[in-house]
């Protein structure tokens, strides 16, 4: 690969990660604007976190945040008709279908770390006297936990991005944090949008960094002890 093919390459990585990352960094510079309109810096009082103590003065989006298809809202209202279960749309209701559409992702990330498992592990400890039951939560558990917590990670970002799914399947008072912010965001973006834009990226980012080091500390222990 000579210098123009590789200068080429790094320009357009450049550019693809402008694009993706500087709407979010300024939207987490205008999260400390003072003036209320979002596209336009106050820079006589800016910054200021002004808005940031408004946001934990809204009821309405904090208790959202606390409760974070037409298929399944069909499903339900036939349950309903034929068990009276569940009665109603509301927290039972989305968390069902949030785990229905949530669940083949997990499946798929814990059955591709099963398929490579070597199950003469548990048959050596078995062979050892060790019961199933601390077979699967010393052997097998430990082994298969990353793929799990991958999982889970993945299910919770679909589960929090959700919006359709919830909005069919809710009830009154049980909207979804990205339900709030959707109908917020029709009448116009707010600077409290910004704000809690700002503090879910940051919440994201350190559970990403954490698990991200802890796994990585993890891979360097197995390395040693093998």
């Amino acid at each position: 690969m000579n210098y123009r093919s590789s200068f080429f390459i790094l320009t357009c990585i450049a550019f693809g990660f402008a694009f993706l990352y500087i709407p979010i960094l300024s939207m987490v510079v205008f999260s400390f604007n003072a003036s209320k309109l979002v596209t336009v810096w106050d820079g006589a009082n800016s910054p200021t976190l002004k808005w940031y103590y408004a946001l934990l003065n809204n009821e309405e989006i904090l208790d959202a945040a606390w409760i974070t298809g037409l298929s399944l809202l069909l499903l339900f209202v036939a349950l309903e008709q034929l068990i009276g279960w569940p009665a109603g749309r509301g927290i039972t209701t989305m968390t069902i279908g949030h785990m229905t559409f949530s669940m083949a992702y997990v499946t798929v990330i814990v059955n591709s770390r099963l398929a490579s498992f070597d199950t003469a592990l548990e048959e050596a400890a078995m062979d050892l006297g060790a019961r199933p039951f601390k077979v699967f939560f010393v052997i097998t558990l430990p082994i298969i936990f990353p793929a799990i917590l991958s999982g889970w990670l993945l299910a919770f970002t679909l589960s929090w991005d959700d919006l359709v799914i919830s909005s069919f399947t809710s009830g009154p008072g049980s909207s979804t944090l990205p339900m709030v912010v959707f109908s917020k965001v029709r009448l116009g973006v707010s600077p409290e949008i910004n704000v809690l834009a700002t503090l879910t990226l940051a919440v994201v980012t350190t559970m990403i960094v954490g698990v991200s080091l802890w796994m990585a500390r993890r891979a360097r222990l197995d390395k040693a002890t093998v």
